[in-house]
């Protein structure tokens, strides 16, 4: 029986390019008990696919091409804002939540509440999927915990349960940066409006990112494709310039994006293309040159087999 306080929230889910497990995934969701499912398709799924997701409940949300990560959250969020939602459960296509990760979330959320804390985001912690890299949500100095709630700068977005209050507060996500770095940005402008984010204990969820794990020198990254690996220097440079973002993080950065892209470009067999990708990234974050990355890769739909 689905418990009766999912009924309290929204799920959300973005889509680009589907594979038929991860659409089963999500039309299971649907019939978990949540007031509604809600998903953004961001490029490349099939017909069927989308007539499948139909029929099991999900509405469907599509400009037909890819927008990029944080429209695809924010274009979710209005839709659950327009519904009278007040929360919001956020989820990649990737995601594989267990099945108490709702709940949990939302009795940690009523356990900030109830406390006085105000939050905008409660996450579960980070657990490693095979052969990638866990997240790591370095604490937030300063900040009230609550039990096993701790204060961390900032969390991934899937695995979230948003407050869509303190998300109209805070605003929406920052389109321009596309797709890395948009949780980061958002956690530290909530922060910065006295909207905390905070991990719980309870409950953990795997993630995924990139095909793998660069290993060296004690420093592990995910091994990503070269648009997204230039998309994360542009912002995380870029990012030095916006005043909520604070300054012990900027001077961290300021040490670490070297060592990464050093190791990016190590992992490529030291191509000269690749470096020169990294520096047009590292200058287009200087000058604030942001958006969609010219190298994204066509958002062609494919067959389902």
């Amino acid at each position: 029986m689905p418990d009766p306080r999912l009924s309290r929230l929204v799920l959300g889910v973005t889509l680009f390019r589907p594979g038929p497990e991860q659409v089963e995934r999500l039309c299971a969701l649907a019939s978990a008990g949540f007031a509604a499912v809600i998903a953004f398709d961001n490029g490349g799924l099939p017909a069927g696919a989308a007539e499948r997701l139909a029929r099991a409940g999900v509405t469907l949300l599509s400009e037909g091409t890819n927008l990029g990560i944080a429209e695809a959250l924010n274009r979710i969020a209005a839709a659950a804002q327009a519904a009278g939602a007040g929360i919001l459960l956020l989820l990649d296509q990737d995601a594989e939540p267990p099945g108490d990760l709702a709940a949990a979330l939302l009795t940690a959320q009523d356990r900030l509440r109830a406390a006085g804390i105000p939050a905008a985001v409660v996450g579960p912690a980070p657990a490693p999927a095979p052969g990638h890299k866990a997240p790591a949500y370095p604490p937030r100095p300063g900040a009230p915990g609550h039990g096993d709630l701790a204060p961390v700068q900032f969390l991934a977005t899937s695995g979230s349960l948003v407050d869509l209050a303190a998300f109209a507060r805070v605003g929406p996500f920052r389109g321009d940066f596309f797709i890395d770095g948009v949780e980061l940005e958002w956690c530290f402008r909530a922060w910065s409006l006295g909207y905390g984010c905070y991990q719980t204990r309870a409950v953990a969820i795997p993630h995924r990112v990139g095909g793998g794990t660069i290993r060296a020198f004690g420093i592990a990254m995910p091994r990503q494709p070269l648009f997204r690996m230039g998309t994360y220097l542009r912002n995380a440079i870029y990012a030095w310039r916006l005043p909520h973002v604070p300054l012990r993080w900027k001077l961290a950065q300021a040490a670490y994006l070297p060592l990464q892209a050093g190791l990016y470009w190590a992992d490529s067999g030291w191509r000269p293309a690749v470096l020169l990708r990294l520096l047009a990234a590292a200058r287009d974050g200087a000058l604030g040159r942001l958006g969609p990355p010219r190298d994204l890769p066509r958002d062609e739909p494919r067959d389902l087999p």
